[in-house]
């Protein structure tokens, strides 16, 4: 099912004009070596990773390469994202990797520079390897879900065993002063049952550059389990984490989704894909070249991001007409009605794309997590509009 949307469209008889791709996430290789119960590749809807090659075959990293380097030649553009992710990407091994980056480095047009990242668990990052990364110039961002009764409640192996010990080493390791400057920081999927300042804690021991705080994929097939304190637990721990990362001077670390809520708050853009209404940039390239819209759409049926693209034979340009990608771009006209009557729907954005299907009328829905985005941003909102109004009216008069 596509999303209801079709075609670029037109404003005042002028065809809409599409931004080009500038992130590439590539699936590197398809399986992982743990089992996470929340992971929308293998537990949610869409299964075809079992279908596709566990790595990406050398003549799919050309070809992507090269259509990578036609779609940034093609828009002018002076830099690109490239993240290599999977299942889990280390699994690709080291010399596989560092030829990988070689290549996509190599295809790029002049004047068009590359930040490459890569998305790890941690479980099988060793020194020899991030000097590796190191040496490309690499950043890595590891999954850590908070101490170890959290993370190991999701993140564990497929015999029931946790992941913390391994990820402990790995942060151990890219803390050291050698490998800070690719340590891009963590990723941490909030789990109302634990408890948020405990696990923020946590997370600020590995002492990581950035901080980005995922809400668990779900829809309203597949509603998230909103266990935890009164009507919004997902609000109620992030509120809980925002006012002591907002309070402290100075801020220990960047918080994507915190900075994005205040950046559009007072009128700015967002870098968070889970709010605000900024054009979708990001295209997904699988293991056999298939080219796909943004992975957490597997969580919601099967096929959800798929464009029938596939740089074997196909551009990227070809991607971008596809409806759920339009849809991505056109912000607020994308919205459900009730989404565009609610007054804080330029700073939400519907939330998350994935968060809003429903079987039946496809993506055209609030956020699954409505309530708990609206706390939210309506706390954030206060607490800036206080800050502002102090500002505003200036130091006291000093005594005379």
């Amino acid at each position: 099912m596509a999303a209801p949307l079709a075609g670029r469209g037109r404003v005042a008889g002028r065809r809409l004009a599409a931004t080009p791709f500038r992130e590439f996430v590539l699936k590197v290789h398809q399986r992982c070596n743990l089992a996470c119960d929340y992971c929308y590749v293998y537990e949610h809807a869409d299964q075809s990773w079992r279908d596709r090659a566990s790595v990406m075959p050398g003549h799919v990293v050309e070809a992507a390469a090269r259509r990578i380097g036609e779609h940034a030649a093609a828009h002018g553009l002076d830099r690109v994202r490239l993240v290599l992710h999977g299942g889990e990407p280390l699994l690709a091994g080291r010399a596989r990797l560092r030829s990988m980056v070689r290549t996509l480095r190599a295809a790029l047009p002049a004047g068009c520079a590359a930040s490459i990242g890569l998305q790890t668990n941690g479980t099988l990052l060793d020194q020899p390897t991030a000097d590796g990364l190191r040496a490309d110039a690499v950043s890595v961002g590891v999954s850590l879900d908070g101490p170890p009764g959290a993370n190991d409640r999701h993140r564990r192996y497929a015999d029931g065993r946790g992941s913390s010990g391994e990820a402990h080493r790995a942060l151990s390791l890219l803390s050291r002063s050698e490998n800070r400057e690719v340590y891009a920081g963590l990723l941490c999927t909030v789990d109302p049952e634990s408890d948020p300042i405990a696990c923020y804690q946590a997370l600020l021991a590995y002492h990581p550059p950035a901080v980005d705080f995922l809400l668990p994929h779900a829809n309203w097939d597949n509603p998230p389990s909103r266990r935890g304190p009164g009507g919004t637990p997902y609000a109620h721990w992030l509120i809980s984490v925002f006012d002591r990362w907002y309070d402290a001077r100075p801020q220990p670390t960047r918080i994507r989704l915190f900075e994005s809520l205040i950046d559009l708050t007072i009128g700015g853009q967002g870098r968070s894909e889970q709010v605000g209404l900024s054009p979708a940039a990001l295209a997904v390239i699988e293991t056999d070249g298939a080219v796909e819209q943004v992975d957490a759409l597997k969580s919601a049926y099967d096929g959800a991001g798929d464009t029938g693209v596939n740089v074997l034979a196909d551009p990227l340009d070809a991607a971008l007409d596809h409806p759920g990608v339009v849809a991505r771009q056109i912000g607020v006209r994308a919205l459900a009605d009730g989404c565009r009557a609610c007054p804080v729907h330029t700073t939400c954005g519907g939330g998350h794309y994935a968060h809003r299907y429903r079987h039946g009328d496809g993506f055209r829905n609030p956020s699954v997590y409505c309530a708990d985005l609206l706390r939210l941003i309506r706390h954030v909102e206060g607490r800036v509009a206080a800050d502002l109004a102090r500002l505003a009216v200036g130091p006291p008069a000093p005594r005379r």
